[in-house]
């Protein structure tokens, strides 16, 4: 009940702690594990303090593969539970502005090299794009939540935005769908209590190569990775 009712809490005083910790790695001298490891850090252990249980079915999904990531998202806890599902990948989160704009959490995102993208201005999104394209050529992974925004729909997937498929199809790295549930029951959008009794379930969906599409069937491509997440996302719904 304790860990129920203070996670939140909880969850920004490790925030900041391991914010401050990332602060401190140098990117030009250290190694991919070091560069690595402060994060991961923060999904384990924001991942055990809240909890969750998490059943993961990667298919064929090499666990130390390069890959550009494109998932669902529901809640806070998807990010610490891509974090350890994904470990190895080398995944970095594509997230919106304002995130970059909260004292310490802001600074620990951008000097971790996740990638910023502004929304509200279409030359400075374009760049973010570019910035994300060029970081998954350079060995990172990117993760990319093409619903824009946490769903409170937890009965199917938001309309997906177009820009995350640009990345993917630019990229020229094969895509790997990623579905999650429950993650939404456990912590709502704008609750401060978490429910950590159902599982979280990730499943990785079959991988595609982006060769199949041009850059001008990005609609196509979206409409398509559209109808495949979301009827995976209804059928893990169904496991509970």
């Amino acid at each position: 009940m304790f860990r129920r009712i203070f996670f939140v809490l909880i969850l920004w005083v490790v925030t900041v702690y391991y914010s401050y910790k990332m602060m401190k790695v140098d990117p030009e001298n250290c190694t991919p594990e070091e560069y690595d490891y402060w994060g991961l850090k923060w999904g384990e252990t924001t991942a055990r303090l809240a909890g969750l249980k998490i059943d993961v079915d990667l298919g064929d999904v090499d666990p130390e593969g390069h890959y550009v990531f494109i998932g669902n998202h529901q809640s806070n806890l998807d990010i610490p539970v891509l974090f350890e599902v994904f470990k190895k990948n080398r995944i970095r989160f594509v997230a919106k502005k304002s995130l970059f704009q909260i004292p310490i959490y802001g600074k620990a995102l951008a000097h971790s090299g996740h990638i910023c993208v502004d929304r509200d201005n279409r030359r400075a999104a374009m760049k973010s794009l570019n910035e994300a394209v060029e970081k998954a050529k350079s060995g990172i992974s990117p993760f990319i939540f093409p619903e824009g925004t946490r769903n409170t729909n937890l009965n199917e997937l938001m309309d997906f935005k177009i820009g995350g498929m640009i990345i993917a199809l630019k990229s020229g790295l094969p895509v790997v769908p990623v579905v999650m549930a429950n993650t939404g029951k456990i912590m709502p959008k704008g609750k401060l209590i978490i429910d950590n009794r159902p599982v979280v379930r990730v499943k990785a969906l079959p991988v595609i190569d982006p060769s199949e599409y041009t850059l001008k069937d990005r609609e196509k491509f979206k409409d398509d990775l559209y109808a495949m997440m979301n009827k995976a996302y209804k059928e893990l719904l169904d496991q509970g």
